[in-house]
């Protein structure tokens, strides 16, 4: 490696979408309409799981922290974007892009683990109901989330410390439309075998071991399901899964998505249009696919805009 060949660097060069000047005005259009749908979708859980008494209940507090870290999730790049769209620039700060990059990784960290913890409590609460209570009382709950917490912490905190020891070249375009990790890492001239091995290894730990702990929860759940004599009470047994499988699943479908046509495919661009799906589509589904199945939370939303309104009036 030539060192005549390495700068100082002050920014990157976010590529976005698409860098077809006429697009840039609906990008921004649809974006900003799925940003606000998302923040006000997931606060319009917290703040009906907050209000209400009935749902002061581990599967609805872990369901309040998942809104709470899709909002941050979401927020980290689409503000970003959308000011990048509307000022003509395509320029992020070194630091700026450190920090982007350390907050998706933390909060994807913890999307995961928040994903695999409620299905945790969906495997005490069918195959251990009597014990339900006991097991999941409110300081293994608050335990629970602030583990993950650390842990996401920690994993970021790591992927952030072995890029800033790379060395970049001249070239500082990113074709993505927020720092992601792999491609920041593409980017630079100095060796990057220790990043590598680094990021796939916390790849299989931190996304392969929630995977399997979710699959272990729901093959016990359905096999406690499929022991239960009666179709209505299979039915009500499988309902109160039906919402988070349908999370976990879309989740997990797109960011394999992502990969596997990166993987595949030799286009610049080819991470970045599927990464759309699980960093703003997915934070923008999860109320919907929450509130829409079940009627605990309909009801609380509807308390909710029901004292709102008598607030105002």
């Amino acid at each position: 490696m030539d060192p005549g060949n390495l700068t100082r660097v002050s920014e990157f060069f976010l590529l976005g979408l698409s860098e077809d000047p006429e697009l840039q005005i609906y990008i921004f259009g649809l974006f900003l309409s799925m940003y606000l749908i998302t923040v006000l979708g997931n606060l319009l859980i917290i703040l009906a799981v907050s209000s209400d008494p009935h749902l002061h209940t581990p599967m609805y507090f872990f369901l309040a922290n998942l809104s709470f870290v899709d909002i941050c999730f979401t927020s980290t790049i689409v503000p970003k974007m959308l000011q990048n769209i509307q000022t003509h620039s395509r320029a992020i700060s070194y630091e700026g892009c450190l920090t982007q990059m350390y907050f998706f990784i933390l909060f994807t960290g913890l999307d995961d683990f928040i994903l695999t913890v409620m299905a945790y409590d969906r495997y005490v609460a069918i195959c251990h109901p009597l014990h339900y209570t006991v097991i999941m009382n409110p300081w293994l709950c608050g335990l629970l989330v602030l583990v993950s917490w650390v842990i996401s912490h920690l994993h970021s905190l790591l992927q952030s410390l072995m890029v800033l020891r790379l060395s970049f070249c001249m070239d500082l375009e990113i074709p993505h439309f927020f720092c992601e990790l792999k491609q920041m890492v593409q980017l630079a001239c100095s060796d990057t075998l220790l990043n590598n091995l680094v990021m796939y290894i916390a790849a299989v730990i931190l996304a392969g071991g929630p995977l399997g702990g979710i699959l272990y929860s729901y093959s016990k759940i359905v096999s406690s399901i499929l022991r239960i004599s009666s179709a209505q009470g299979k039915f009500k047994a499988f309902s109160t899964c039906a919402s988070h499988l349908s999370v976990v699943s879309l989740f997990y479908f797109t960011l394999l998505g992502v990969y596997l046509v990166s993987a595949v495919t030799q286009s610049s661009h080819s991470s970045a249009i599927p990464s759309v799906m699980y960093t703003v589509v997915t934070p923008m589904l999860n109320p919907f696919i929450y509130s829409l199945r079940n009627k605990d939370l309909m009801g609380a939303l509807r308390r909710l805009f029901h004292r709102t309104a008598k607030r105002v009036q």
